[in-house]
Protein backbone atom coordinates (compact mmCIF):
# COMPACT_ATOMS: atom_id res chain seq x y z
CA UNK A 1 0.00 0.00 0.00
CA UNK A 2 1.17 3.63 -0.82
CA UNK A 3 2.97 5.64 1.51
CA UNK A 4 0.78 8.13 1.12
CA UNK A 5 -2.33 6.42 1.50
CA UNK A 6 -3.51 9.53 3.61
CA UNK A 7 -2.40 12.54 1.70
CA UNK A 8 -5.41 14.96 0.57
CA UNK A 9 -7.05 13.55 -2.93
CA UNK A 10 -5.24 14.96 -5.93
CA UNK A 11 -7.57 17.09 -7.89
CA UNK A 12 -7.41 16.94 -11.69
CA UNK A 13 -10.82 17.69 -13.31
CA UNK A 14 -11.80 18.82 -17.27
CA UNK A 15 -11.58 22.38 -16.86
CA UNK A 16 -14.49 22.25 -19.31
CA UNK A 17 -16.69 20.32 -16.50
CA UNK A 18 -15.81 21.75 -13.18
CA UNK A 19 -18.15 23.85 -12.66
CA UNK A 20 -20.58 21.40 -12.90
CA UNK A 21 -19.32 18.12 -11.40
CA UNK A 22 -21.90 16.65 -8.78
CA UNK A 23 -20.43 14.72 -6.21
CA UNK A 24 -21.26 11.11 -5.77
CA UNK A 25 -22.73 11.12 -2.18
CA UNK A 26 -25.39 13.54 -4.12
CA UNK A 27 -26.18 10.81 -6.84
CA UNK A 28 -26.82 8.77 -4.31
CA UNK A 29 -29.13 10.70 -1.96
CA UNK A 30 -31.10 11.72 -5.31
CA UNK A 31 -31.07 8.07 -5.98
CA UNK A 32 -32.19 7.24 -2.31
CA UNK A 33 -34.95 10.38 -2.89
CA UNK A 34 -36.53 8.24 -5.88
CA UNK A 35 -36.56 5.17 -3.95
CA UNK A 36 -38.68 6.78 -1.52
CA UNK A 37 -40.91 8.56 -3.69
CA UNK A 38 -41.87 5.09 -5.41
CA UNK A 39 -42.21 3.10 -2.19
CA UNK A 40 -43.41 5.15 0.63
CA UNK A 41 -46.59 7.10 0.58
CA UNK A 42 -46.69 10.28 2.75
CA UNK A 43 -49.62 10.63 5.00
CA UNK A 44 -51.36 13.92 5.37
CA UNK A 45 -51.51 14.94 9.08
CA UNK A 46 -55.43 16.15 8.51
CA UNK A 47 -56.62 12.59 6.95
CA UNK A 48 -54.42 9.96 8.06
CA UNK A 49 -55.02 6.57 9.36
CA UNK A 50 -53.51 6.70 12.66
CA UNK A 51 -50.42 4.57 12.40
CA UNK A 52 -50.07 1.06 14.03
CA UNK A 53 -49.89 0.91 17.25
CA UNK A 54 -47.12 -1.46 17.48
CA UNK A 55 -44.85 0.37 14.32
CA UNK A 56 -45.09 3.19 17.13
CA UNK A 57 -44.43 1.67 20.29
CA UNK A 58 -41.18 0.16 17.93
CA UNK A 59 -40.14 3.63 16.91
CA UNK A 60 -40.61 5.28 20.79
CA UNK A 61 -38.15 2.45 21.80
CA UNK A 62 -35.90 3.78 18.68
CA UNK A 63 -35.93 6.93 20.75
CA UNK A 64 -35.52 5.85 23.63
CA UNK A 65 -32.45 3.39 22.92
CA UNK A 66 -31.02 6.60 21.11
CA UNK A 67 -31.54 8.82 24.68
CA UNK A 68 -34.51 10.78 23.45
CA UNK A 69 -32.37 13.63 20.97
CA UNK A 70 -34.07 16.60 20.64
CA UNK A 71 -34.68 16.07 16.98
CA UNK A 72 -37.46 13.52 18.02
CA UNK A 73 -38.90 15.39 20.33
CA UNK A 74 -42.56 15.51 18.09
CA UNK A 75 -42.68 11.26 18.62
CA UNK A 76 -45.03 11.58 21.86
CA UNK A 77 -47.23 8.08 22.70
CA UNK A 78 -50.86 8.63 21.45
CA UNK A 79 -49.81 10.61 18.47
CA UNK A 80 -49.88 9.73 14.66
CA UNK A 81 -46.38 8.75 14.26
CA UNK A 82 -46.97 8.97 10.48
CA UNK A 83 -47.02 12.48 11.04
CA UNK A 84 -43.55 12.68 12.98
CA UNK A 85 -41.24 15.25 11.32
CA UNK A 86 -38.92 16.23 11.24
CA UNK A 87 -37.17 13.39 10.32
CA UNK A 88 -39.35 11.87 8.01
CA UNK A 89 -41.67 8.36 8.92
CA UNK A 90 -42.99 7.31 5.44
CA UNK A 91 -46.20 5.26 5.73
CA UNK A 92 -48.07 3.13 3.50
CA UNK A 93 -51.80 4.13 3.31
CA UNK A 94 -52.68 1.21 5.75
CA UNK A 95 -50.14 3.37 8.37
CA UNK A 96 -47.75 0.97 8.67
CA UNK A 97 -43.91 2.28 8.46
CA UNK A 98 -42.17 1.48 5.28
CA UNK A 99 -39.60 3.93 5.30
CA UNK A 100 -37.80 6.24 8.01
CA UNK A 101 -34.88 8.77 7.87
CA UNK A 102 -32.78 9.30 10.85
CA UNK A 103 -30.07 12.41 10.19
CA UNK A 104 -27.80 14.81 11.73
CA UNK A 105 -28.85 13.93 15.64
CA UNK A 106 -27.19 16.20 17.35
CA UNK A 107 -25.12 14.66 21.16
CA UNK A 108 -26.52 11.07 20.39
CA UNK A 109 -23.98 9.00 22.26
CA UNK A 110 -25.52 5.41 21.89
CA UNK A 111 -25.07 2.13 19.85
CA UNK A 112 -27.77 1.24 17.14
CA UNK A 113 -30.82 1.05 18.25
CA UNK A 114 -31.74 -3.02 18.16
CA UNK A 115 -35.60 -1.57 18.01
CA UNK A 116 -34.96 -0.42 14.33
CA UNK A 117 -34.96 -3.99 14.08
CA UNK A 118 -39.21 -4.52 14.91
CA UNK A 119 -40.28 -2.50 12.01
CA UNK A 120 -41.61 -5.51 9.79
CA UNK A 121 -42.59 -3.42 6.70
CA UNK A 122 -39.56 -1.30 6.70
CA UNK A 123 -38.32 -0.88 2.92
CA UNK A 124 -35.95 1.69 3.59
CA UNK A 125 -34.02 2.91 6.24
CA UNK A 126 -31.31 5.74 6.10
CA UNK A 127 -29.24 6.85 8.90
CA UNK A 128 -26.93 9.68 7.81
CA UNK A 129 -23.91 12.08 9.86
CA UNK A 130 -24.92 10.61 13.60
CA UNK A 131 -21.08 10.57 14.36
CA UNK A 132 -22.38 9.12 18.25
CA UNK A 133 -24.24 6.07 16.75
CA UNK A 134 -21.81 3.24 17.85
CA UNK A 135 -21.31 -0.38 17.97
CA UNK A 136 -22.40 -3.07 15.41
CA UNK A 137 -25.08 -3.44 13.57
CA UNK A 138 -27.77 -5.36 15.85
CA UNK A 139 -29.00 -9.35 14.79
CA UNK A 140 -32.48 -7.72 14.91
CA UNK A 141 -31.96 -6.01 11.14
CA UNK A 142 -32.64 -9.84 10.16
CA UNK A 143 -36.08 -9.37 10.46
CA UNK A 144 -36.38 -6.37 8.54
CA UNK A 145 -37.65 -9.13 5.25
CA UNK A 146 -39.00 -5.93 2.75
CA UNK A 147 -35.82 -3.95 3.49
CA UNK A 148 -34.67 -2.59 -0.56
CA UNK A 149 -32.96 0.01 0.67
CA UNK A 150 -30.06 0.36 3.67
CA UNK A 151 -28.61 3.29 3.70
CA UNK A 152 -26.14 4.17 6.99
CA UNK A 153 -23.17 6.77 6.05
CA UNK A 154 -21.37 9.25 8.44
CA UNK A 155 -21.56 7.27 11.57
CA UNK A 156 -18.84 5.41 13.81
CA UNK A 157 -20.68 2.03 13.66
CA UNK A 158 -17.93 -0.44 13.90
CA UNK A 159 -17.48 -4.41 13.80
CA UNK A 160 -17.89 -6.38 10.41
CA UNK A 161 -20.24 -6.25 7.53
CA UNK A 162 -23.26 -8.18 9.13
CA UNK A 163 -23.10 -11.81 7.23
CA UNK A 164 -27.23 -11.77 8.09
CA UNK A 165 -27.63 -9.05 5.30
CA UNK A 166 -27.03 -11.77 2.77
CA UNK A 167 -30.59 -13.35 4.60
CA UNK A 168 -32.15 -10.01 3.28
CA UNK A 169 -32.98 -11.31 -0.05
CA UNK A 170 -34.94 -7.79 -0.98
CA UNK A 171 -32.00 -5.63 -0.77
CA UNK A 172 -30.98 -3.77 -3.83
CA UNK A 173 -29.06 -0.74 -2.22
CA UNK A 174 -26.63 -1.28 0.69
CA UNK A 175 -24.52 1.83 1.77
CA UNK A 176 -22.43 1.07 4.97
CA UNK A 177 -20.35 4.06 4.40
CA UNK A 178 -18.19 6.57 6.25
CA UNK A 179 -17.76 4.43 9.88
CA UNK A 180 -15.49 1.93 11.37
CA UNK A 181 -16.73 -1.02 10.09
CA UNK A 182 -13.98 -3.36 10.08
CA UNK A 183 -12.88 -7.67 8.66
CA UNK A 184 -13.66 -8.72 5.08
CA UNK A 185 -16.49 -8.36 2.93
CA UNK A 186 -18.78 -11.57 3.52
CA UNK A 187 -19.00 -13.52 0.35
CA UNK A 188 -22.40 -14.65 1.19
CA UNK A 189 -23.75 -10.60 0.25
CA UNK A 190 -23.21 -12.42 -3.90
CA UNK A 191 -26.60 -14.24 -2.93
CA UNK A 192 -28.62 -11.21 -2.60
CA UNK A 193 -30.31 -11.45 -5.93
CA UNK A 194 -31.35 -7.88 -6.75
CA UNK A 195 -27.92 -6.28 -5.20
CA UNK A 196 -27.48 -3.58 -7.51
CA UNK A 197 -25.56 -0.64 -5.55
CA UNK A 198 -23.31 -1.65 -3.07
CA UNK A 199 -21.13 1.62 -0.82
CA UNK A 200 -18.81 0.54 1.95
CA UNK A 201 -16.35 3.18 1.81
CA UNK A 202 -14.44 5.10 4.23
CA UNK A 203 -14.25 2.08 6.39
CA UNK A 204 -10.99 -0.38 7.78
CA UNK A 205 -12.31 -3.06 5.69
CA UNK A 206 -9.70 -5.93 4.79
CA UNK A 207 -9.02 -8.50 2.41
CA UNK A 208 -10.13 -9.17 -0.84
CA UNK A 209 -12.89 -8.46 -3.05
CA UNK A 210 -15.61 -10.90 -3.17
CA UNK A 211 -16.72 -12.20 -6.55
CA UNK A 212 -20.29 -11.72 -8.19
CA UNK A 213 -21.41 -9.39 -5.60
CA UNK A 214 -23.94 -7.33 -7.79
CA UNK A 215 -26.50 -7.66 -10.28
CA UNK A 216 -28.78 -6.78 -12.44
CA UNK A 217 -27.91 -3.41 -14.47
CA UNK A 218 -26.88 -0.17 -13.47
CA UNK A 219 -24.55 -1.36 -10.81
CA UNK A 220 -22.38 0.81 -8.85
CA UNK A 221 -19.58 -0.43 -6.34
CA UNK A 222 -17.95 1.54 -4.33
CA UNK A 223 -14.99 0.59 -1.86
CA UNK A 224 -12.80 3.47 -1.86
CA UNK A 225 -10.89 4.22 1.66
CA UNK A 226 -10.90 0.81 2.88
CA UNK A 227 -7.52 -1.63 3.19
CA UNK A 228 -8.56 -4.46 0.34
CA UNK A 229 -6.11 -6.85 -1.07
CA UNK A 230 -5.52 -8.87 -4.16
CA UNK A 231 -6.65 -8.57 -7.55
CA UNK A 232 -9.79 -6.56 -8.65
CA UNK A 233 -12.50 -9.44 -9.74
CA UNK A 234 -12.97 -10.05 -13.88
CA UNK A 235 -16.67 -10.05 -12.97
CA UNK A 236 -16.44 -6.08 -12.29
CA UNK A 237 -15.73 -5.70 -16.19
CA UNK A 238 -19.21 -6.88 -16.92
CA UNK A 239 -21.28 -4.61 -19.42
CA UNK A 240 -23.91 -3.91 -16.10
CA UNK A 241 -21.53 -1.90 -14.20
CA UNK A 242 -22.01 1.75 -14.15
CA UNK A 243 -19.56 3.04 -11.58
CA UNK A 244 -16.37 1.37 -9.91
CA UNK A 245 -14.79 3.00 -7.47
CA UNK A 246 -11.86 1.35 -5.85
CA UNK A 247 -9.28 3.96 -4.90
CA UNK A 248 -7.54 4.44 -1.58
CA UNK A 249 -6.86 0.58 -1.16
CA UNK A 250 -3.92 -1.79 -1.85
CA UNK A 251 -4.89 -3.52 -4.37
CA UNK A 252 -2.66 -5.39 -7.14
CA UNK A 253 -2.61 -7.14 -10.35
CA UNK A 254 -3.70 -6.08 -14.03
CA UNK A 255 -7.19 -5.46 -15.24
CA UNK A 256 -7.03 -3.69 -17.74
CA UNK A 257 -8.16 -7.42 -20.12
CA UNK A 258 -11.58 -7.08 -18.30
CA UNK A 259 -12.22 -3.79 -17.49
CA UNK A 260 -11.74 -1.48 -19.96
CA UNK A 261 -12.71 -1.71 -23.73
CA UNK A 262 -14.61 0.13 -25.97
CA UNK A 263 -18.12 -1.08 -25.65
CA UNK A 264 -18.12 -1.15 -21.73
CA UNK A 265 -20.99 0.72 -20.33
CA UNK A 266 -19.00 2.40 -17.55
CA UNK A 267 -19.54 6.01 -16.79
CA UNK A 268 -16.78 6.33 -13.62
CA UNK A 269 -13.73 3.62 -13.16
CA UNK A 270 -11.53 4.94 -9.99
CA UNK A 271 -8.59 2.99 -9.61
CA UNK A 272 -6.32 5.76 -7.80
CA UNK A 273 -4.00 4.82 -4.98
CA UNK A 274 -3.84 1.20 -5.63
CA UNK A 275 -0.68 -1.04 -6.51
CA UNK A 276 -2.33 -1.87 -10.07
CA UNK A 277 0.54 -2.62 -12.81
CA UNK A 278 -0.36 -2.34 -16.38
CA UNK A 279 0.60 -1.38 -19.83
CA UNK A 280 -1.57 1.15 -20.94
CA UNK A 281 -0.35 1.88 -24.37
CA UNK A 282 -3.07 -0.22 -26.33
CA UNK A 283 -5.62 -0.10 -24.04
CA UNK A 284 -8.94 0.44 -25.06
CA UNK A 285 -11.21 2.48 -22.71
CA UNK A 286 -15.23 2.79 -22.97
CA UNK A 287 -16.88 5.05 -25.08
CA UNK A 288 -19.41 6.27 -21.98
CA UNK A 289 -16.58 6.89 -19.83
CA UNK A 290 -16.87 10.37 -18.23
CA UNK A 291 -14.60 9.92 -14.98
CA UNK A 292 -11.49 7.81 -15.01
CA UNK A 293 -8.48 8.13 -12.42
CA UNK A 294 -5.59 6.17 -12.53
CA UNK A 295 -3.71 7.87 -10.40
CA UNK A 296 -0.94 6.88 -8.04
CA UNK A 297 -0.54 3.14 -9.41
CA UNK A 298 2.29 1.44 -11.26
CA UNK A 299 1.00 1.82 -14.65
CA UNK A 300 3.31 1.69 -17.34
CA UNK A 301 4.11 2.29 -21.34
CA UNK A 302 2.65 5.40 -22.65
CA UNK A 303 -0.94 7.15 -22.63
CA UNK A 304 -3.22 5.37 -24.82
CA UNK A 305 -4.45 7.26 -27.83
CA UNK A 306 -8.31 5.89 -27.37
CA UNK A 307 -8.41 8.37 -24.87
CA UNK A 308 -8.63 10.90 -27.84
CA UNK A 309 -12.22 10.38 -28.10
CA UNK A 310 -13.38 10.53 -24.62
CA UNK A 311 -14.77 13.67 -23.58
CA UNK A 312 -13.92 12.97 -19.77
CA UNK A 313 -14.97 15.43 -16.56
CA UNK A 314 -12.21 13.71 -14.70
CA UNK A 315 -8.79 12.53 -15.99
CA UNK A 316 -5.73 11.80 -14.06
CA UNK A 317 -2.97 9.26 -14.80
CA UNK A 318 -0.18 11.05 -12.55
CA UNK A 319 1.96 9.40 -10.13
CA UNK A 320 2.70 6.70 -12.57
CA UNK A 321 5.44 5.16 -14.80
CA UNK A 322 4.33 6.30 -18.25
CA UNK A 323 6.54 7.43 -20.80
CA UNK A 324 6.39 8.54 -24.28
CA UNK A 325 4.94 11.92 -26.27
CA UNK A 326 0.63 12.17 -24.99
CA UNK A 327 -1.48 11.75 -28.07
CA UNK A 328 -2.59 15.51 -29.50
CA UNK A 329 -5.86 15.84 -30.86
CA UNK A 330 -9.83 15.98 -30.45
CA UNK A 331 -10.46 16.15 -26.35
CA UNK A 332 -7.02 16.03 -24.95
CA UNK A 333 -6.83 19.79 -24.83
CA UNK A 334 -9.30 19.57 -21.88
CA UNK A 335 -6.72 17.91 -19.62
CA UNK A 336 -3.74 20.46 -18.02
CA UNK A 337 -0.57 18.94 -17.23
CA UNK A 338 -1.33 17.82 -13.67
CA UNK A 339 -3.29 15.24 -15.07
CA UNK A 340 -0.05 13.95 -16.25
CA UNK A 341 2.17 14.77 -13.58
CA UNK A 342 4.99 12.27 -11.84
CA UNK A 343 5.50 9.98 -14.21
CA UNK A 344 8.67 8.73 -15.70
CA UNK A 345 9.06 10.44 -19.00
CA UNK A 346 5.90 11.92 -20.38
CA UNK A 347 6.28 14.74 -22.82
CA UNK A 348 4.49 16.82 -25.42
CA UNK A 349 1.65 19.37 -24.50
CA UNK A 350 0.46 19.98 -22.11
CA UNK A 351 3.82 18.95 -20.84
CA UNK A 352 7.15 20.31 -22.43
CA UNK A 353 7.82 19.21 -26.05
CA UNK A 354 8.99 15.71 -26.35
CA UNK A 355 13.24 16.27 -27.52
CA UNK A 356 13.76 14.51 -30.66
CA UNK A 357 16.63 12.07 -30.13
Amino acid sequence: MHAEQNAPPHLCSSRAAMASDLPFSSCHALICLVLFTVHCTVVPTSSAMDCDGDDRAALLRVKAQLGDPVQLSSWLPATNCCAWEPPAVFCSAAGRVTGLALSSLDGVRAPVPPALGELPELVILQVQSVRGLSGPIPPSFANLTRLEDLNIAGTSISGPVPDFLAGITTLRTIVIADGKLAGPIPGSLARLPDLRYLDLSGNMLTGAIPPGLLHGSFRFLILANNRLTGEIPPDLGDDDVDTLDLSRNGLTGDPSPFLFGIAKRAAKIDLSWNELEFDMTGVSFPHHLRFLDLSHNRINGSVAKSLRDLRLDHFDVSYNGLCGEIPAGRFMELHGAECYGQNRCLCGTPLPPCIAV
